[in-house]
């Protein structure tokens, strides 16, 4: 759990990174057979909460639509929230961190919850 019992193991993070087209879920689905992380996806959380018509999901939503990007806070929040219900989990984080904004919200909200292995960065 994050935030949890300093005792237990800080879970491990990879960025995995790259544009459109090329391969982050491909290769995602293969580190994730071979080596039994967690893949989670920046977008596809920020989707379903967006879809559930939460306060955040709101948000989202005029962000989305205004076509600038949501709060790192936000993002944060869900890729956690996400987290904790993987026990004693390893995570690629698929499309995050997207800018300076959002490297500098993770060490602030993360650093000391996690361990942040490595970044993996697709080129086409």
């Amino acid at each position: 759990m994050l935030g949890g019992d300093a005792a237990l193991a800080k879970p491990d993070v990879v960025f995995v990174l790259g544009p459109p087209g090329a391969g982050k879920g491909t290769q995602c689905h293969k580190i994730v057979e071979k080596y039994g992380f967690t893949h989670l996806s920046a977008g596809d959380l920020l989707r379903a909460e967006r879809a559930s018509g939460s306060p955040d999901g709101e948000l989202i939503e005029s962000h989305i639509t205004g076509g600038t990007i949501v709060p790192v806070e936000i993002t944060v929040k869900l890729l956690a929230n996400a987290m904790n219900k993987v026990p004693d989990g390893k995570f690629l984080i698929d499309g995050f961190p997207r800018n300076e904004d959002n490297v500098a919200g993770w060490n602030k909200q993360m650093s000391d919850k996690v361990n942040l292995r490595f970044c993996f960065v697709l080129r086409v």
